[in-house]
């Protein structure tokens, strides 16, 4: 029963990622979070034997998941903390103000702003893949590492106060809901 409630619970949360990815609506976020809890506590209590063929299965599905639900969740994550406040850019970054460099001797225009932290949704999938594939196979020291590396790629960009906020709740809920994805795999599987 455990197993069936697991594949349920990781193939419904893989679908309502994948939704939630093409069509961003918190809702849909939602009851994927419901569909992963199930898949968790399903995981938790499966039998120690895993039936043919179904560690492959559960491991795709529960990648799926990390990888296409983890964007809507920094998004939510984002909407909830910032109210929209913060203007996007062209090309998936934020707009904050445009700085002064020391030494520069041409001025910046009153009002003129940059865009900061692009790139955040690919960096977000190989963030997710990352960490869900140090937890499934049993290395949570790789999560070190990745936020590390995403700190140290980012630091030159989070002099805004802005894009402080915003890189650290997007990560964190980015994290959280692919360790909650690789948590799931690695109880089924092991």
């Amino acid at each position: 029963m455990s197993w069936s409630a697991l594949v349920f619970g990781l193939g419904a949360a893989t679908v309502l990622s994948v939704l939630a990815w093409l069509k961003p609506r918190p809702v849909v976020l939602w009851f994927a979070t419901g569909a992963l809890g199930i898949a968790v506590v399903a995981a938790a209590s499966a039998p120690d034997v895993v039936p043919p063929g179904l560690g492959a299965l559960v491991g795709g599905l529960g990648l799926a998941v990390a990888v296409f639900g983890g964007g809507p969740a920094a998004t939510t994550a984002l909407n909830l903390a910032m109210g929209g406040d913060v203007a996007p850019g062209l090309h998936g970054g934020i707009l904050v103000p445009a700085r002064q460099v020391p030494g520069d001797a041409q001025s910046v225009a009153p009002g003129a702003r940059r865009e900061v932290l692009r790139g955040g949704l690919t960096i977000g999938v190989l963030e997710r893949v990352a960490t869900a594939g140090s937890i499934i196979a049993g290395f949570p020291e790789g999560l070190a590492i990745v936020v590390a590396v995403k700190g140290v790629g980012r630091f030159t960009e989070l002099d805004a106060a802005e894009a402080r906020e915003r890189f650290i709740i997007g990560t964190f809920a980015s994290l959280i809901w692919a360790c909650a994805a690789g948590l799931a795999v690695h109880l089924a599987i092991r």
